[in-house]
């Protein structure tokens, strides 16, 4: 996630590059810089795509170091029509819209839409789910059809995870509506110590978006069951700086026409095991 408090060595590593750093971190691109084009993607001979390759089924490596996931089938299909290589860098999340703006690469993958990131780059329309699930046991699939049902149980989130941030508004709605909300919530570093707490009945439930838990369900055929719905439904974008808006368009027509094809529900079913539900726009945020 982007984090505004830049380390001081990012500051200076920016100043050098041309980026204009002013209060709480914000980033002001010069008023000189040119937006790339599809010439110069073309020149170049790639699109330079910036990611934290650890996302899996979205952006991970494989068992060689290669880079490889739903995103990187589906911009192999994008930049196709261009006769150029969609080449991925991985990159420290927390950093990555700075490098995005430094120059370091022409666009970011997997981005979620927030009020605060469309503030910062120019969205993509939707290309997967990013929307809050939640994860139980196979077992209680009868019990557990909506949150709502985890009143009086217990919830694993991972710290710092939207999951943990969402928590809050759930129990509070569940409270008003079921008259108690959680009776815990327990708070793991990462997601696998989450699934294993559920798995063994420490936890009754654990949030994370979509396209993570669908891959947890492939990796464990018959333990698991998913709860959809959770909250606001939300989606990853591509993320561009705001003056390259021939690049965001073309990638814009590009995802319609695989929408159109087939090509993108054929990934989701190879990746995720499931067709995903995508707006045709970017969210509007209040």
């Amino acid at each position: 996630m982007f984090n505004a408090n830049l380390h001081r060595r990012n500051v200076l590593r920016l100043a050098g590059a041309g980026i204009a750093v002013g209060a709480f971190g914000s980033l002001v691109r010069p008023a000189t810089a040119a937006p790339t084009t599809l010439a110069d993607i073309k020149k170049n001979g790639e699109l330079r795509i910036g990611c934290e390759a650890a996302y899996v089924p979205l952006t991970f490596r494989d068992a060689k170091g290669e880079i490889v996931g739903y995103d990187v089938d589906l911009l192999n299909i994008l930049v196709k029509p261009l006769g150029v290589k969609a080449l991925f860098i991985d990159t420290q999340w927390s950093g990555v819209i700075p490098a995005l703006y430094a120059g370091r690469f022409d666009m970011i993958t997997t981005l979620s839409y927030t009020k605060e990131r469309m503030e910062r780059v120019l969205f993509s329309i939707p290309y997967a789910d990013a929307s809050q699930a939640l994860l139980i046991r196979v077992e209680d699939k009868d019990k557990i059809k909506t949150v709502q049902d985890l009143s009086g149980k217990v919830l694993g989130v991972k710290l710092g995870s939207p999951g943990e941030t969402l928590q809050k508004s759930l129990d509070a709605d569940m409270k008003a509506k079921r008259g108690a909300g959680f009776s815990a919530v327990k708070t793991y570093d990462d997601h696998p110590a989450a699934y294993l707490a559920l798995g063994q009945g420490t936890v009754d439930g654990v949030l994370n978006t979509v396209p993570t838990l669908a891959q947890v369900l492939k990796d464990r055929p018959g333990k698991y069951s998913i709860v959809y719905n959770v909250a606001t439904q939300n989606w990853h974008g591509f993320g561009f700086r705001k003056e390259d808006t021939e690049v965001a368009a073309y990638i814009n027509e590009q995802i319609r026409a695989a929408k159109k094809s087939g090509e993108i529900v054929a990934l989701q079913q190879k990746w995720f095991g499931l067709k995903m539900d995508l707006a045709d726009q970017p969210p509007v945020f209040s």
